[in-house]
Order: structure tokens, then sequence, then C-alpha cells
């Protein structure tokens, strides 16, 4: 079984990562860089397994140069979009695009004036069709006993956003002092240390 996940992943992702467009990319990362040179912010949100993806990448985008703020796809809708601006962008990760908590924090979303990017693995889903910008981040197999838990899914979402990531910390140029201001704990901080003491 293990073998046969292994091998379900590998098959997945390179599939998914050849069919990836930079057109897409460079759309998601104009809107968050014409958001942050107005002032406003980026947020990342998400029901289920796709909440635990919006976390850590809202923690890796702040880490590399991009301030983004998690917002809890379910208490969006009971008070947490007043973190939100008119005018700040919100990336919602969903594989199937219809989950209908992710829908009402959507549209709760827009309704506080905020662009919208979608990160879903349907992209004629409900949730694409609504957002501004869609990376499209689909498999054909989960992997695992049933196909039914978010597996290589999961994988496929991560791999989409770290890819943002990279354009957008390239875009932000950050020198190695400037990581370790942020990130100036454990081997990483020491090694950055290193290389500007060095």
């Amino acid at each position: 079984m293990l073998a046969a996940f292994l091998a379900s992943a590998e098959e997945e992702l390179t599939g998914f990562s050849h069919s990836l467009s930079a057109e897409t990319f460079s759309a998601a990362a104009d809107l968050i860089l014409e958001a942050k040179q107005r002032g406003n912010r980026l947020h990342i949100t998400g029901i289920g397994k796709p909440g635990h993806v919006a976390s850590y990448i809202a923690s890796l985008l702040s880490s590399t140069g991009t301030a983004c703020y998690f917002l809890d796809g379910t208490e969006a809708v009971h008070g947490s979009c007043g973190q939100l601006a008119a005018g700040d962008v919100v990336i919602c990760i969903s594989n199937s695009g219809e989950t209908a908590e992710l829908k009402a924090t959507a549209a709760a979303i827009r309704n506080n004036e905020c662009s919208l990017i979608a990160v879903t693995g349907n992209p004629d889903s409900w949730l694409a069709k609504f957002c501004d910008v869609t990376i499209p981040a689909g498999v054909s197999r989960e992997g695992g006993p049933l196909n039914r838990a978010p597996r290589n899914s999961v994988l496929a979402e991560i791999l989409a956003l770290q890819a943002l990531s990279v354009i957008l910390q390239a875009e932000c140029g950050w020198s190695p002092k400037q990581y370790v201001r942020c990130h100036p704990g454990g081997k990483l901080g020491a090694l950055r240390q290193n290389e500007i003491e060095g």
C-alpha cells in the first residue's frame, strides 16, 4: 500500500506540475503586489484540511517577505471578516470549489470589497468562477485506501502555493539579513546569521 501511494503521489504531482501556467501565477502575484503597494494586506483561508494548508502557507509567506494573515474559514462569517479591509486580497483553498461553508465565506469576503484568488482542483467550480484569479491544483486520485481522504490534493495545493511564495519572495528581493530578522531562531536562523557575518 505504501509503494502504491508513493507512486500515485509522484504521478499526480508530476502531471500537475507540468500543467501549471506561468501566466496564472503572474496574475495572482500581480494582484497581491498591487494590494501591497496600496498598503493593503493578504489573507488566506480554507475549510477542513485546506484550512491547515492555509495556516502553513500564511506562515511561509510571512517568513519570506509577504505578510499574510490566516482567516478562519468558519469564523469568517461569525465576525472574523473584521480583519479585512477594502482592497485586501484573500486566497481561498478548496479542492472541490463547492464547499458550502467556503462559498459563504467567499461571499462575505467579496461583500467586504476584497479581491479573491482561488486555489482549487475544479476550474469549473463555483469558487473558480467567483474569484478574480484561479490557480488550479487538481489531481485525479487521492491515493490511499478508499481514495477519499485528501492526500494528493493537499500536496497539489501546497505545491501551487509554494510556487506562488517563490515568485513573491523573488519580487521582495530579501537579503539574508532581512530573512534573519524574521527568522532568528532554529538552524535556519543560525545558518543565515553565519552568511551575514561571513
